[in-house]
Parts: structure tokens; sequence; C-alpha cells
């Protein structure tokens, strides 16, 4: 939940700097898409008193404002490529689907994979 709840801030975070004419790139400086594993990482560490509750919360606030953000914008500006000069080559809709349901997918496997490693006996 935490994990999705950083990605969420990620994409926020850039959308809002962008939009509001501030450049910023999308992964933290010191990241690439190379080492975004570290950052990651960097997040685990950073919630690991995070108490469950408190993830649910930040998971469902963030999820909520980053559909809000996604919605302000039309289908041309979120799929077209190139749209916007801070996406790069690709649309701001390949980073919504990436930071959201692509997110959700794959936590929903590490979950299944978790419960399914905890209820088979040795």
């Amino acid at each position: 939940m935490i994990h999705l709840y950083e990605w969420h801030q990620l994409l926020i975070t850039w959308i809002k700097a962008n939009v509001s004419g501030t450049a910023a790139s999308f992964l933290p400086k010191r990241y690439t898409w190379k080492t975004y594993g570290e950052l990651n990482m960097e997040f685990w560490n950073k919630h690991q008193h995070t108490e469950l509750q408190d993830a649910k919360d930040l998971l469902l606030k963030s999820h909520e404002e980053s559909l809000a953000i996604v919605r302000a914008f039309s289908d041309e500006a979120l799929f077209t490529k190139k749209y916007f000069n801070w996406t790069g080559s690709t649309s701001l809709g390949s980073y919504c689907i990436s930071s959201m349901p692509s997110h959700y997918d794959w936590a929903v496997k590490k979950l299944r994979a978790h419960c399914k490693k905890l209820t088979t006996k040795p």
C-alpha cells in the first residue's frame, strides 16, 4: 500500500509542478529508470513504522487525488504522445497508467503470492 501511495506522490508532484510551469522530472533527481529499484527501497525504509491503518488512509487519499488530477485532462491531453513537452516522447496517460492501474495489478499479484505463501504449509 505504501509503495502505491509513494508512486501516486511521484505522479501528483510531477504533474502539479509541470502544469504550474516548474520543470520537474518524474523521478527524483538522483534516480533514473535504471535505478528506480533503489527509490522503491527508500520508500520501504521510510515507512517501516507506518501503521497499517495509516497506510490504508494514505493510499485511499492519494488514489482519490490522483484520479482527480487525471480527470482534469482531456483524452487528447492524456493519450497524445508529446502533447506536453515534459512527458518526453510518451504521453501523460502512459505515466498515469504506470503509476496507477499497472501498479495496482502488480500489487494484487504480490499480495496474492504473499497470502499463498502464508497459507501453504511447509
